[in-house]
């Protein structure tokens, strides 16, 4: 197998994450310029429809890793197999998408690989073979470019939503190559013992719509209009740190410098300042409504629309409205 661009398919029990499709396509571009093709790399157990949505949404083969002890993620047994795939196959670049997983995995892969590896990319360029890289810093205030000029292979993960996901095209097939997992389960030190689901939530990783409250909602019960909201629109909820951090909702739904960095096409934003650290994890929101009792809240001079006033009134009043205009 000869490709040169590689790109990892994060997925969880089977259900992949949609932005590794978004990294798949964003790949194709790539490889076209640089001659090759692209190898979608799948790890997990029981993964047959992985690795056929890996065709369908543009990959020209697979190299898939199916085994117990990949049944769920953990960072030693999975990091071991890309690396030693990625040690063998020689990928001038591997592609992936910004996730808890993502940077965990390609972390510690590199470390092995003797390469280094850039995050939260928002654009990429090739440059004679060399990818250069564009990424948010100082919470998105600057934008900088970083290039990996010696060390091979390039280890990119892209932020979610910042590239459009290709068209799937169902029936597509390629070349499939099954790679043997490289720890056995006694040598695997890091063990599951439960999961905890939110169930009917929806992630915010990859919501086009999220509707987030903050200290303003003064307390749990305070987030449910948020969530009534929400789920009107059929996106998710977000949190800002003060939210999270007084125990009024899990730290899943935090948006934020140190939470999840989000790129809907509509963040409403309630009942939250706007601090720099918050923004560093919305600003690239296409529309942002803000709805905030204090008319100096730096949240308004990131918002396309502001509504001063409380939210406790003005959600759900958005809420009838959206219903009527949506028919619910």
């Amino acid at each position: 197998m000869t490709n040169k661009v590689w790109v990892y398919i994060d997925q969880f029990k089977g259900a992949p994450n949609p932005a590794s499709w978004e990294a798949l396509g964003f790949a194709k571009k790539i490889a076209g310029e640089m001659g090759s093709g692209v190898t979608a790399v799948v790890m997990g157990s029981g993964m047959d429809a992985v690795v056929q949505s890996a065709f369908a949404f543009g990959a020209d083969s697979v190299m898939v890793c199916d085994d117990a002890t990949l049944t769920d993620y953990r960072v030693e047994p999975y990091a071991a197999v890309l690396a030693k795939m990625a040690a063998e196959g020689k990928p001038e670049v591997i592609f992936g998408a910004t996730s808890t997983r993502g940077r965990d995995i390609f972390s510690a892969s590199a470390v092995d690989l003797n390469t280094g590896v850039i995050v939260d990319a928002t654009d990429v360029a090739n440059k004679d073979g060399a990818l250069v890289v564009t990424r948010p810093v100082y919470a998105g205030k600057l934008l900088s470019t970083v290039v990996c000029k010696e060390r091979r292979p390039q280890m990119i993960l892209l932020r979610p939503r910042a590239f459009p996901a290709p068209a799937e095209e169902a029936g597509k097939s390629g070349e499939v190559v099954k790679v043997a997992p490289v720890l056995d389960e006694g040598s695997i030190v890091t063990k599951v013992a439960e999961y905890i689901v939110e169930e009917g939530q929806v992630s915010v990783d990859s919501a086009a719509i999220i509707v987030a409250g903050g200290r303003g909602v003064n307390g749990s019960e305070g987030f449910d209009p948020i969530r009534t909201l929400a789920a009107t629109l059929n996106g998710a909820v977000g949190a800002s740190r003060a939210a999270v951090d007084a125990g009024w909702i899990p730290y899943v739904h935090q948006v934020g410098q140190t939470g999840k960095v989000v790129s809907p096409d509509l963040y409403i934003a309630a009942g939250i300042s706007g601090a720099v650290q918050h923004q560093a994890g919305m600003r690239t929101a296409k529309v942002i409504v803000a709805i905030n009792k204090d008319v100096e809240a730096p949240i308004f001079n990131l918002a396309k629309y502001g509504v001063v006033g409380d939210l406790f009134q003005i959600v759900p009043a958005l809420n009838e409205e959206f219903k009527k205009r949506l028919g619910k």
